[in-house]
C-alpha cells in the first residue's frame, strides 16, 4: 500500500464518521511562544481544549506536519542511528472535544488498525495506565484482542499531561509485535522493551482531569479524545519493510544520494549517512517552505543545525560541494501534492538551502582550521582527548555537530571530552530556558469572562457601543475614570485591531460624562482591547457610548495597507514567482513588507517595481473585499501567507483583476486614493529575507520635497544647474579616487623604506629576521602596510607591528612564504603576542591580526618576540 493511499483511507475513515478534517497547520507556530517548532497534532486544538475557544465541530482528523529536534523531544542527534527516529514527521490524530470518550476511540483504533490496514490482530498489544480499569475493561468488552494482551504500566508510559498544571489523564498505547527475530533476547523483552520488536503505533489519550498546582486531580467537565500515530512507523508496517526508511517516503531520496555521491546504501559503512541526509532534508524543505530561515538563534539556529549536519554527512559520502538544495526537489516531487506549500515554495527553499550549504563550506573550512591547532596542541602535550570546552567552540561557533569532532578525532588516534562537551551545552540550555521564561503572552483575565466584539470598522469609523468590560490592573472594574490606564471592551466598534500586519486603530470613546483616548486596539480570540485613557470625568460599564476612530490616520494605514498587495504582485511580476511575503507592518507614516528573495535589488529592478506600483496607482483600479470559503478563495487564485492560519470562511481583497489576496485588513475603495508610492529602502533582514520599507500619500508627498530641498542645496554649494549636477559629482568623485591612490601609494612607498630600515636592525635567529616593532600614534591601516611590505621586500622574515590608538592596542603580524613552510604561522604568533598583553587574535598563517588591553605590558610582550618564534623553531625541528 502506498504512503498515500495510507493517509488517504486514515482521513477518509474518519470523515466518513462525521470527523472534520482539518488541515496541518504550518511548522512555525502562530500563537504559542512555548513552541519553537509544531511537534504534535493537538498543538493546534490547546486553546479549544482548555476552552479558550470555539470551533463549529467537535470531532477532528487531521495529518499533521512535526518537527521534534529541541527540549522534551530532543531527538537531533538520534537521527540516523536507528530505523525510526525522525526530526520531521507526520502525525495522524483523532479528536474529540466533548463528544465520544474512551469506548468509541479505542473501538475506531482497532477497527482501522486490523479491518482497514489488515494489520494481523495476533500481533497486536494494548497498554493502559495501572489505575484505569474502565480502559481496560472496554478493550476486552468492545474488540477480539486476545485475553491477556492488554497490560497495565504506570504513569511514565500511559499517564499524559500538558503542563504541570492543567487538563491530563490516563492514556492507551497499541503496540505490535514485529516478530522474534528483532528480539533483543533479554527475559522481559516485550511490550516496552525499547529494542525495536515491539513497536509502538497509536497512542489514545483521555484528557478527563484537571491537575492543580497542588497536584490535585479533579474531572474536567468536558472530556477530550486526543490520539497521535506515527505516520512513517505505520507506513513501514503496511509496506512490511524493516526500517522507516525503505518506505516509499524515504527510498527516492536515499536513490538520489546514491546517484549523486556514488555509493550504495544497503550494507554501506555509511548507511547511517545516508538516513541522516534523507532525514534531514525533509524536515529542511518544510520548515523552510513555512518560514524558516537558518539564523544563530532560535528556530533558525536549530534549522542551521540540522542542515549542518545533513551536510557533514554528505562529506562522510565524498560530496564535497552543495548537494541538499538538489536533493529538496525530491521531497517535493514526493509531498508537494499534499501539501501545496511545497510546490509553491520549491525555488525558494532550494535556494535557501543551497546559500546555507555554501557558508558552511566557508565556516567549516575556518572549523576544520581550528579543529587542526587544537589536535596539535593535545598531541604535543602528550595527551589523548580534545577538551569538551573546544569541541563545544567548534559546536556552537562553527555548526559542528559533536559526531563530526569525534570522527576528526578519532582519524588522529584522540577522543573526545564528551563530559565537558556536555557540561558546555547544558551550561547553553539553561541560558535558553532562562531566556524563554521572559516571554510575555498578556495579561491574565477572570476564567469566567466570556465578551465578545463585534467589529464594524470595514463600514463605519464610529459607531454607538456598549461598555461590556473595563480591566485596570488584571480586574474587571465598574468604572474608568480621568488618567486611568487600561482595557475597555465594547459590544461592537469601528476600531480595528492589531493583525496581520496592520497596527491597531487609534481614537476616541465618548461618554455623556466623560472621554478616553484610545491608544492601541488588540484582539484576544473574539474580544476586541481598546488600550485607553481616561481625558475627561469617567466611562462605567454597561454605558452607552461613542467609538469614534481617528480618520485621517486610519486612511493613512489604509493607503499603506493596500499599497502592500500592489507591492507583492509588483515584486512576483518583477523577480519571479519564488517571491512571497514572510511579514510585514503597516503603519499610518510608513510601511514595511518582507519577502523571500536571494539577493540584493538591483536599482534598475527597484525602479520597474517602483514604477510598477504607480501605475497601477494612477489607473485607478477598483478595490473589492467579499467572504468566501477557504478552499473557494484558493481556486480564485487568491494568494495566502504561508505559515498563517485561516478559519474555514476567509475574506478576500481584490484589486480589479490585478491582484487577490486573503487579508482582514483596512483597504480604499481605489488604487488612486493612495495617491504616491517611494521605495525609501531595500535589505537583507536574514538569509534569503529581503525587506522593503516604503510611504505613499502624504508621507510619500513629504520624501519628494525633502529630496528637492537636498538637490537645491547641493545646487547651491557646487555652483550647478540641476542637468550639470549628475557631471560635476562624477568629476569629484573620480579626483577624490585619485587623490587616494596617491596618497595610498605615497603611504606604500614610506611603508617599504621603513621595512628596509628595521631590517637593517632586525634580530636574526637560525636564519630567520625577526622584526617587532612599535609605531607611536600609528594605526592598524598603518601596520598592514607594514606587513605587506615585509612580504613583499624581503625573504625568511617575520614582523610583528604594533600601536595604541585611543587607549586601544592593535598588533599585525606577518611571515614570508618560505618560513610559513618551515612551520611558523602570523596566527600563532599574534596570538602569544597578545596574550602577554591579556588580548587575543589569530588569522590566516602569512598575516594575523590582534587586540591587547594591558598598554603597559606592550614593551615586554615586543621583547618576547623572538623567544617565541625560537619556540616554533624548536617544535618544527
Amino acid at each position: 500500500m502506498k504512503s498515500t493511499e495510507i493517509r488517504e483511507k486514515f482521513l477518509k475513515y474518519f470523515e466518513e464518521r462525521n470527523h472534520k478534517i482539518v488541515p496541518s497547520t504550518s511548522l512555525i507556530p502562530q500563537d504559542d511562544p512555548t513552541l519553537l517548532f509544531t511537534n504534535a497534532g493537538m498543538n493546534q486544538f490547546k486553546k479549544l481544549i482548555l476552552g479558550l475557544e470555539k470551533k463549529d465541530y467537535n470531532k477532528a482528523a487531521s495529518s499533521q506536519k512535526c518537527i521534534r529536534v529541541s527540549g522534551k523531544h530532543n531527538d537531533l542527534e538520534e537521527v540516523g542511528k536507528d530505523t525510526f527516529h525522525h526530526t520531521f514527521f507526520e502525525m495522524l490524530g483523532n479528536w474529540s472535544f466533548g463528544d465520544y470518550f474512551k469506548k468509541e476511540a479505542i473501538i475506531y483504533a482497532w477497527e482501522f488498525l486490523t479491518e482497514v490496514c489488515k494489520l494481523p490482530k495476533e500481533k497486536l498489544w494494548a497498554t493502559v495506565f495501572t489505575e484505569d480499569d474502565e480502559s481496560e475493561k472496554l478493550w476486552y468488552e468492545n474488540t477480539d484482542i486476545k485475553k491477556g494482551r492488554v497490560l497495565r504500566f504506570d504513569a511514565k508510559e500511559n499517564f499524559w499531561e500538558m503542563a504541570e498544571v492543567g487538563p491530563c489523564g490516563p492514556c492507551s498505547e497499541i503496540h505490535y509485535d514485529r516478530g522474534k527475530e528483532y528480539s533483543c533476547f533479554k527475559p522481559d523483552c516485550g511490550v516496552n522493551c525499547g529494542c525495536g520488536r515491539v513497536i509502538e503505533v497509536w497512542n489514545l489519550v483521555f484528557m478527563q482531569y484537571y491537575r492543580d498546582e497542588n497536584g490535585k486531580l479533579t474531572d474536567l467537565p468536558s472530556k477530550t479524545v486526543d490520539t497521535g500515530m506515527g505516520f512513517e512507523r505505520l507506513t513501514a508496517l503496511l509496506q512490511n519493510v524493516d526500517s522507516n526508511y525503505d518506505t516509499d517516503l524515504f527510498q527516492p531520496i536515499i536513490r538520489k544520494t546514491e546517484e549523486i555521491s556514488g555509493q550504495k546504501y544497503k550494507n554501506s559503512p555509511h548507511s547511517e549517512s545516508f538516513r541522516v541526509i534523507a532525514d534531514h532534508i525533509r524536515a529542511l524543505s518544510f520548515a523552510i517552505a513555512d518560514g524558516a530561515i537558518p539564523s544563530n538563534e532560535g528556530r533558525g539556529y536549530v534549522i542551521r543545525r540540522i542542515l549542518r549536519r545533513a551536510a557533514r554527512h554528505g562529506r562522510l559520502l565524498n560530496l564535497h560541494k552543495p548537494f541538499l538544495f538538489e536533493l529538496s526537489s525530491i521531497v517535493v516531487k514526493l509531498m508537494g501534492e499534499v501539501y501545496p506549500e511545497l510546490q509553491a515554495k520549491k525555488e525558494h527553499v532550494a535556494l535557501v538551502i543551497k546559500s546555507e550549504e555554501e557558508r558552511f563550506g566557508e565556516t567549516l573550512d575556518s572549523g576544520l582550521e581550528l579543529f587542526e591547532q587544537v589536535a596539535e596542541k593535545v598531541i604535543k602535550k602528550g595527551e589523548k582527548v580534545i577538551p569538551g570546552e573546544e569541541a563545544f567552540k567548534l559546536y556552537d561557533t562553527f555548526g559542528f555537530p559533536i559526531d563530526l569532532t569525534q570522527v576528526m578525532a578519532g582519524e588522529k588516534n584522540l577522543s573526545v571530552d564528551m563530559a565537558g562537551f556536555e557540561k558546555e551545552l547544558e551550561k547553553q540550555r539553561a541560558l535558553s530556558r532562562e531566556g524563554a521564561k521572559t516571554i510575555e503572552v498578556g495579561f491574565s483575565i477572570p476564567i469566567e469572562f466570556t465578551s465578545t466584539t463585534s467589529f464594524v470598522g470595514y463600514s463605519d469609523n464610529k459607531a454607538k457601543s456598549k461598555i461590556q468590560n473595563i480591566f485596570v490592573d488584571s480586574k474587571d472594574i465598574d468604572e474608568f475614570t480621568k488618567g486611568t490606564q487600561g482595557y475597555i471592551i465594547l459590544d461592537r466598534t469601528p476600531f480595528y485591531a492589531e493583525s496581520g500586519g496592520q497596527i491597531g486603530d487609534e481614537g476616541y470613546l465618548v461618554g455623556g460624562r466623560g472621554k478616553a483616548k484610545v491608544l492601541n486596539t488588540t484582539k484576544s480570540n473574539s474580544v476586541i482591547y481598546h488600550h485607553a485613557v481616561g481625558e475627561e470625568g469617567s466611562l462605567k460599564k454597561g454605558e452607552e457610548i461613542e467609538a469614534i476612530v481617528d480618520l485621517e490616520r486610519r486612511r493613512s494605514i489604509m493607503r499603506n495597507h493596500t499599497a502592500t498587495h500592489l507591492l507583492h504582485k509588483a515584486l512576483r511580476e518583477i523577480l519571479g514567482e519564488h517571491v512571497h511575503q514572510s511579514g510585514s507592518l503597516v503603519e499610518s507614516d510608513r510601511f514595511r513588507f518582507d519577502f523571500t528573495h536571494f539577493k540584493a535589488l538591483t536599482e534598475e529592478e527597484l525602479e520597474k517595481i517602483e514604477y510598477k506600483v504607480n501605475q497601477k496607482i494612477w489607473e485607478n483600479l477598483e478595490v473589492n473585499t467579499f467572504n468566501t470559503t477557504l478552499d473557494e478563495a484558493k481556486k480564485l487564485g487568491a494568494m495566502a501567507l504561508f505559515g498563517e492560519k485561516y478559519e474555514d470562511t476567509v475574506r478576500v481583497v481584490e484589486i480589479d483583476d490585478y491582484s487577490k489576496e486573503l487579508c482582514g485588513g483596512t483597504h480604499v475603495k481605489a488604487t488612486g486614493e493612495i495617491g504616491l508610492f517611494r521605495i525609501i529602502s531595500e535589505q537583507s533582514i536574514a538569509a534569503g529575507i529581503r525587506r522593503i520599507e516604503a510611504v505613499t500619500g502624504k508621507s510619500a508627498y513629504e520624501l519628494v520635497k525633502e529630496e528637492e530641498k537636498t538637490l537645491e542645496g547641493l545646487y547651491n554649494i557646487l555652483k550647478v544647474k540641476r542637468e550639470e549636477l549628475g557631471t560635476k559629482v562624477a568629476e569629484l568623485l573620480e579626483n577624490s579616487r585619485e587623490m587616494e591612490k596617491k596618497v595610498k601609494q605615497v603611504e606604500a612607498g614610506g611603508a617599504r623604506e621603513k621595512i628596509k630600515e628595521l631590517y637593517k636592525n632586525a634580530f636574526e635567529l637560525d636564519g630567520v629576521r625577526i622584526i617587532s616593532y612599535k609605531e607611536e600614534n600609528g594605526s592598524r591601516e598603518g601596520l598592514l602596510s607594514l606587513a605587506d611590505a615585509l612580504r613583499e621586500s624581503l625573504k625568511s622574515s617575520v614582523g610583528v607591528f604594533a600601536t595604541v590608538s585611543d587607549d586601544k592596542l592593535s598588533f599585525v603580524a606577518s611571515v614570508t612564504d618560505d618560513l610559513i613552510k618551515r612551520g611558523i604561522k602570523a596566527g600563532d604568533i599574534v596570538k602569544e603576542v597578545a596574550k602577554l598583553t591579556g588580548g587575543s587574535g589569530g588569522g590566516k598563517p602569512h598575516l594575523a591580526q590582534a587586540g591587547g588591553k594591558d598598554i603597559t605590558k606592550l614593551d615586554f610582550a615586543l621583547s618576547q618576540v623572538p623567544g617565541i618564534i625560537k619556540k616554533m623553531l624548536s617544535g618544527v625541528h
